[in-house]
């Protein structure tokens, strides 16, 4: 076993300086897919710099509520009911966590449960940066038919045991990453590392705690819509730097924000703006903390000229946004 990690340790010869030194292979299985939804189990997998397995964990927790879609991950309420708190394993998850960066497939879901978790206990996770696995396949040119996890897990051949369970799940991804990394390496891949900005700011809707068990989960609570109201005011353009924003101009956000997204909406609207989904030529500004990230809005935004801040710059324009001429 020696043999064979410092065989596979050896290829390529000339590494990436550039590439984190460690990584957490991390997965979660959650109450549903919406804000206020829970962990309810989760796995990490520490990989050395070269994605080789230098141990694994895996916990239950009890997320106090109904445990939703159990036809998928299997976790009922009798079977959580002596799971630890999350607060009881924060500490331990964090130790898997620091200094490495967090991967995962779909890597942005991942860590918002995370964030919120850590936020709820007021605490932060050590994590600052992320890679998401579909993004990694992208700049890697793999032909893959779709970018589930069991296409990618396909395409190394790594075989599925357990789909939806967290320890599983974490496996397959561990060693589909390994190879996916070294074809990186050796191609001097550029990774698609995004940072992580943990929550200081967010709320929580208070969720009771269903006496019907998995029975009383509603499938049509896991994508709740939240249609906010039309905004009033026409588009005034763009936003010009050293000017104040203006009512009914077009505010879009990509990334990870300090203060959770739908806080950071909910007052951009109440100022006034348009809060836009996507980016258009009509956008009137783009608000990220990672502007040389590759995401669609920021490479749009590049296109079409659009201008950006940050979101300590944003929250400074909120201050003070001038009424609209309409």
């Amino acid at each position: 076993m020696l043999e064979d990690r410092t065989t596979a340790a050896s290829s390529p010869t000339a590494w990436p300086a550039a590439y984190p030194v460690g990584y957490a292979v991390v997965d979660v299985e959650t109450t549903g897919l919406a804000r206020d939804d829970r962990i309810i189990s989760a796995a990490v997998y520490r990989l050395d710099a070269r994605g080789e397995v230098e141990d694994h964990w895996y916990t239950m927790v009890n997320p106090e509520r109904d445990p939703g879609p159990v036809w998928i991950h299997g976790l009922t309420s009798d079977v959580l009911e002596g799971a630890p708190l999350f607060h009881d394993i924060a500490e331990e998850f964090a130790s898997r966590l620091q200094g490495r960066v967090l991967v995962a497939h779909n890597a942005v879901f991942d860590w918002q449960m995370i964030a919120r978790e850590y936020a709820r206990v007021k605490r932060e996770a050590p994590v600052r940066q992320r890679l998401c696995t579909i993004a990694l396949s992208k700049e890697l040119g793999l032909p893959l038919p779709n970018h589930k996890l069991e296409s990618l897990a396909a395409h190394f051949g790594v075989v599925q045991q357990r789909a939806h369970h967290a320890l599983d799940d974490a496996r397959v991804l561990a060693e589909a990453f390994r190879p996916s990394l070294r074809a990186a390496a050796e191609g001097d891949v550029r990774l698609p590392l995004l940072e992580c900005r943990p929550l200081t700011e967010w709320t929580d809707r208070p969720v009771p705690r269903q006496s019907g068990g998995y029975g009383a989960y509603r499938p049509t609570s896991w994508r709740p819509a939240r249609k906010r109201p039309a905004c009033p005011y026409p588009n005034p353009g763009r936003y010009e730097d050293g000017k104040p924003l203006r009512q009914g101009m077009r505010v879009a956000f990509s990334g990870d924000t300090s203060v959770e997204r739908d806080l950071l909406e909910d007052r951009a609207t109440e100022a006034g703006l348009h809060v836009a989904t996507s980016l258009s030529r009509l956008t009137s500004l783009l608000v990220t903390n990672d502007p040389d990230s590759g995401t669609s809005k920021v490479v749009k935004a590049r296109q079409f000229g659009t201008p950006v801040v940050d979101e300590a710059a944003f929250g400074q324009l909120l201050r003070d946004v001038e009424p609209s001429d309409g």
